[in-house]
């Protein structure tokens, strides 16, 4: 960029500077006219080598003869010098001003854009009990602002509320399901061993003595945390085949139930409490995700696709619970053979429940931009009696704490706000043209919100699974619940997997232990949300609490009173 006050200023682009005109600084002295200056005698404009900003180092220097001539040029430059760094300060203080006079204005309606809070499912979704304690109190001071701009977020709540319609989803049929995923059910039998309480069955394994049986699982693979892991399953995996005929034989198994949502809810804490029940046996890794990113090949959005993952990967994450229920299977005495049958297999990946963001990327046939397959759609193909805990805990308390857990820098209060109407805006946007479920399952929109608020419309999920699922499969909990009383929850879920019980040594360690996946100091320190924001949560998640409370016949899943 060349550039001067008088058309008489040269900037080099490698960063050095040149005198063009009017100049006796430079290696040579000649002289070149300005077709503006006329050959007068200028001051020169030198800019910091490096790319030029707003903050740039401005630096003016007299050049030409000394004596009164060049004071008198100095002054003039200096006079130049200190009007250009005004207007410079000018735009910087009106830019400023300008930024922060959206809080006194009605909020308009912004457009999508990617990336300003991507998921992150490779971190847990737990969520401390005591945590739902916070929040309830007042903070001490609060932000007039934003109280200012409630009425105009009213509106926008009040006309997504206006365009709720929670419509019974169209099903696929078997045929469809198998032609989207035909390696899936050319692996996965339609039929399992009567005698095991989980899914198994036997699959003949060709390999040799000397044959890596996880040498191309994905999971080990791409990430270094799971390689202790298989290497523990290595070391166990010959001990555990079945042979006949000269032939080898594995035990395959599939979950018996699933932990599947909801993130930020209680599912860690959940998850660490029942694996402690000697019965209870889960996947090797506490949430494979398989069933919504990885058998797409996705790791996380922003790192666009791999490789899928097969569903062989995913059956090996079961391998240690199926050895144990071989052994039980093939166990000579009455005893054990009772013991090691009585296992079951679980698996808690809390985005089972709501994340279906790839279905863009490979469904095709959509209907007015809903997805032609969900997630539960194919887990019912194969296990129709499934079992499914789901646990849930106030949405606004549940975004805010999701937002702590994921926002990677700048957390405030105030920052939190802003996302919150951020997102509200978008959402709008989209429900104005589609439909409810179109939004919900928008991968698009839910990329370009700052904060994950449909993660918070559990009615819309819950609905969608019991399309294909019967009620009394589902164990709906409430973390406030679980918070307040552990082992009555843990009761019930025993009761609803028909579990043994416990010595009074087990259970008071399952129960007694401190919860998992407590929040961060760092992020308790940050205090609560301001008040407004919580009305404006309030506003929006309240219709979909109703209908939630509706469906499962509980009132206190309106959250009004927790």
């Amino acid at each position: 960029m060349r550039h001067c006050m008088n058309c008489c200023i040269h900037l080099s682009p490698g960063g050095t500077h040149q005198q063009r005109v009017g100049g006796h600084g430079g290696p040579h002295h000649s002289r070149q006219e300005c077709p503006a200056c006329q050959g007068e005698n200028k001051i020169v404009l030198r800019v910091d080598g490096k790319q030029m900003n707003l903050l740039a180092v401005l630096e003016v220097r007299a050049e030409g003869n000394e004596g009164w001539g060049g004071l008198l040029r100095f002054k003039k430059g200096k006079r130049c010098s200190l009007v250009f760094g005004g207007i410079i300060m000018t735009l910087v203080m009106a830019s400023y001003i300008l930024s922060g006079a959206h809080q006194e204005e009605l909020l308009i309606s912004s457009p999508f854009r990617y990336g300003a809070f991507p998921s992150s499912p490779s971190l847990a979704d737990g969520e401390n009990p005591s945590d739902t304690k916070e929040h309830h109190h007042q903070p001490s001071v609060t932000n007039t602002s934003y109280v200012k701009d409630y009425p105009s977020i009213k509106l926008i709540v009040s006309s997504i509320t206006a365009r709720i319609e929670l419509t019974t989803r169209q099903l696929p049929d078997i045929e469809d399901l198998r032609k989207q995923e035909s390696h899936m059910f050319s692996v996965i039998p339609r039929k399992f061993l009567p005698s095991s309480r989980s899914p198994c069955w036997y699959e003949e394994f060709t390999g040799r003595n000397t044959t890596d049986p996880y040498l191309t699982n994905s999971y080990a693979l791409y990430s270094k945390r799971f390689r202790s892991t298989f290497d523990a399953l290595r070391k166990a995996f010959w001990g555990h085949l079945s042979h006949a005929a000269g032939r080898h034989f594995r035990l395959r198994c599939l979950p018996r139930f699933y932990i599947i949502g909801q993130p930020k809810c209680g599912t860690t804490d959940l998850y660490d409490r029942l694996r402690l029940h000697p019965e209870v046996k889960f996947s090797a890794i506490k949430e494979p995700h398989w069933w919504t990113r990885k058998r797409f090949g996705i790791v996380r959005l922003r790192d666009g696709l791999r490789d899928r993952y097969p569903v062989e990967d995913y059956l090996d994450l079961f391998d240690l619970a199926a050895h144990q229920i071989h052994q039980g299977l093939q166990a000579s005495s009455a005893q054990e053979h009772s013991r090691l049958n009585r296992i079951i297999i679980g698996e808690a990946s809390a985005s089972t429940m709501w994340d279906n963001n790839a279905w863009t990327f490979f469904y095709d046939n959509s209907t007015d931009g809903e997805p032609p397959f969900l997630t539960q759609d194919f887990i019912h193909a194969f296990q129709p009696d499934a079992k499914l805990i789901v646990m849930l805990r106030d949405p606004v308390e549940r975004l805010y704490s999701d937002y702590l857990y994921f926002a990677s820098s700048n957390k405030s209060a105030d920052d939190f706000h802003e996302k919150v109407t951020e997102a509200l805006q978008l959402f709008e946007n989209c429900v104005l043209d589609f439909s409810l479920r179109a939004c919900v399952y928008n991968n698009s929109l839910n990329n370009a919100m700052p904060v994950r608020l449909q993660v918070g419309l559990y009615a819309v999920y819950l609905l969608d699974w019991l399309t294909v699922f019967d009620k009394e499969q589902f164990l709906v909990l409430r973390l406030e619940d679980h918070a307040s009383n552990v082992r009555r929850t843990m009761h019930r879920v025993f009761q609803f997997l028909s579990l043994g019980p416990l010595s009074e040594k087990q259970e008071a360690l399952m129960t007694k232990s401190p919860a998992s996946n407590a929040r961060r100091p760092e992020d308790r320190n940050l205090g609560p949300m301001w008040p407004v924001t919580q009305r404006i949560l309030q506003d929006f998640y309240g219709p979909f609490n109703t209908r939630l409370a509706e469906v499962l016949a509980d009132e206190t899943f309106t959250w009004k009173k927790t």
